[in-house]
């Protein structure tokens, strides 16, 4: 069995240079089901690599709950998860979870969605108008962070006028592991409470003014025919922001890190735009948003070859799965937009989204803004290059770039 090349995937310094492809590819070989220690925190967790695996431990939630010690990776404090995480969906076990889930399913319905359509077409075409003319822009703040942060604040009833305020907050919460990005955990509950006092305002404007929005959805909705209470609300109203910005601006910056980094590849889009929907896919494999999420084993089962018992850690490696070469092949760790040509069915095989009971319930959003944006970066910023030093985010939660300057030639 090959020697794992590091002890610990859940400490955020193995990422802070980007995801260490070669090392997670060593992980499969000694997989599924990894066994590891975690000296950060003293608590042991079962690291789960293949794609088989993986599957099965999403679509058994009465095996692997998402509810005793939340879907998070890292370690919080059990009265943190009962009286905080556990207002939120990706905290929640069946059968509150689809009664919670099927009222903010109204909001992102794909027709609902697929309306959207022209105004965020509209906004992309503004952000790249504010850059083309200059032929240098930091890429993540000025055209990755964009279209997510308008699409989902439009979408929860928030104001423009606030967004650099939410971009800050947003940030601050989930970016406590690097202290370029946040100075202390305490800073990013304060940034989690100022949201919630924004949510809190925004429910009372919503009884006075009703809202046909994700935020009136939520507010109208009833579970076992009552409705859903403030707090819970405030929590959703949070996981919906971070879950709806922070990820796909994730994956727009990495598919302009990978387009450069494959001129040739990106010439192709280029010359055939049409094929920019399928390398939409290769590029939510290649580099997946969320790294890892969480489950706990809820009785003593066998599970890739290993014994897990009750009450233990089980951690999902969406980023290792994804590049799985008994699904993906000898290549998989090879970036290719045109790997759709030959594996038709790869947009039902990448684990960007999850799957299962917990499958993003934005993705249809998601893969929405990343067309429209990649289809509008594509034709108008001409051989990208790097102009100054890429910085990742220290984070095995979030696979971020926090800065990325570009120049290149603007076509208008």
């Amino acid at each position: 069995m090959p020697e794992c090349p590091f002890a610990n995937l859940l400490d955020p310094d193995i990422y802070a240079q980007g995801m260490p492809y070669e090392a997670l590819q060593k992980f499969r070989q000694a997989g599924p089901v990894v066994k590891m220690d975690d000296p950060l925190t003293g608590v042991p967790y079962w690291a789960v690599v293949g794609q088989q695996e993986l599957d099965y431990v999403s679509k058994n939630p009465a095996l692997f709950s998402s509810a005793l010690r939340s879907s998070f990776p890292m370690e919080h404090p059990q009265d943190m998860v009962d009286l905080i995480f556990s207002h939120t969906i990706i905290n929640m076990d069946p059968p509150r979870h689809q009664k919670v889930r099927r009222i903010v399913r109204e909001a992102f319905t794909p027709k609902r969605v697929d309306s959207y359509e022209p105004a965020f077409r509209a906004h992309a075409k503004r952000i790249l108008d504010n850059v083309v003319a200059r032929g240098e822009c930091e890429f993540v703040e000025e055209v990755a962070a964009e279209l997510p942060l308008i699409a989902i604040l439009e979408l929860l009833g928030v104001p423009l006028s606030d967004r650099k305020q939410f971009f800050d907050w947003t940030n601050t919460m989930i970016f406590a592991d690097d202290p370029d990005m946040a100075t202390s955990e305490l800073d990013g509950q304060i940034a989690a409470g100022d949201c919630i006092n924004y949510a809190l305002q925004l429910a009372a404007k919503h009884r006075s003014e009703p809202m046909n929005n994700i935020t009136g959805a939520l507010l109208d909705g009833e579970v076992d025919g009552e409705g859903i209470s403030e707090e819970d609300f405030a929590w959703m109203f949070i996981l919906i922001l971070v879950g709806g910005n922070e990820s796909t601006r994730t994956v727009i910056s990495h598919g302009m890190r990978l387009l450069m980094e494959h001129p040739e590849q990106l010439q192709y889009l280029v010359d055939n735009p049409a094929k920019i929907p399928a390398a939409i896919d290769e590029i939510l494999r290649f580099n997946t948003a969320f790294i890892q999420m969480r489950r706990t084993a809820t009785q003593d089962i066998e599970l890739g070859g290993q014994a897990i018992k009750a009450g233990d850690k089980v951690i999902l490696h969406y980023h290792a799965v994804n590049h799985d070469e008994a699904v993906f092949g000898d290549d998989a760790m090879q970036f290719d937009v045109r790997r759709a040509e030959r594996m038709p069915k790869l947009a039902q095989q990448v684990r960007s989204f999850g799957i299962g009971q917990h499958f993003c319930i934005g993705s249809h959003l998601a893969q929405l803004e990343l067309l429209v944006m990649f289809e509008e970066i594509i034709p108008r910023l001409r051989k990208p290059q790097a102009n100054g030093e890429l910085e990742y985010i220290r984070s095995y939660f979030v696979n971020g770039i926090k800065k990325m300057p570009i120049r290149f030639e603007a076509s208008h």
